[in-house]
């Protein structure tokens, strides 16, 4: 199954390459095509079972490729692959910490208000990469595999962004998970974070 999903969402974005192209309105020049991304994201456990007190946003990263396909002047449709670094923080005496490294694929719906911003959502399907736990102790670090982490994780994306000139774009999104990060457990705990990027489409 985990084959099958990225083997079709590998063939949504090779027909996007192949649609790419660049609208044109009166009041503004819409940029389409292929594109990479990347920045910083600060993720934390989110869910009922999640006490603040417990845990804190973690630092990570992502980075990946994108295509634009403009179904209108003033929408596009731009699915995206990433590798992106999430889990949390633990401010306790080893400094514990969660770290899953996933594969995201989102499918982004942009619509295009006034020139150059956009306002965006869309569904995200992320592949576990490799996860593990890690903590400090007496100057060395520690560390084990996560295995009761869930290989696949289902959320949403929605944010804003901004066209900048020569092809740069910015944006500020926040991932919303919807699967329980881990297996045969019980406990309402989800990836969820900010994400602040940097984009360049040819």
């Amino acid at each position: 199954m985990k084959k099958l999903m990225l083997l079709f969402a590998f063939g949504v974005f090779a027909a996007g390459l192949t649609q790419a192209q660049t609208v044109v309105t009166t009041d503004h020049e819409y940029l389409g095509g292929f594109g990479i991304r990347g920045g910083a994201s600060l993720y934390n456990f989110g869910g009922s079972d999640v006490s603040e007190n417990d845990y804190t946003n973690r630092v990570g990263f992502h980075a990946g490729i994108y295509t634009m396909l403009f179904a209108t002047d003033r929408f596009a449709i731009e699915p995206g692959i990433y590798y992106s670094v999430k889990g949390t923080q633990n401010d306790d005496a080893a400094n514990s910490r969660a770290i899953f490294n996933y594969v995201e694929v989102p499918v982004l719906f942009r619509f295009y208000p006034s020139n150059g911003i956009n306002i965006f959502a869309g569904p995200q399907i992320s592949f576990l990469a490799n996860s593990k736990y890690e903590g400090d102790f007496f100057g060395s670090t520690v560390s084990f595999d996560g295995d009761n982490v869930k290989e696949t994780d289902l959320g949403l994306v929605f944010g804003l962004g901004y066209n900048l000139p020569k092809g740069f774009n910015v944006q500020g999104s926040y991932d919303y998970g919807m699967t329980p990060i881990f297996k045969n457990s019980d406990a309402d705990a989800y990836n969820r974070g900010f994400k602040v990027s940097l984009g360049y489409t040819f």
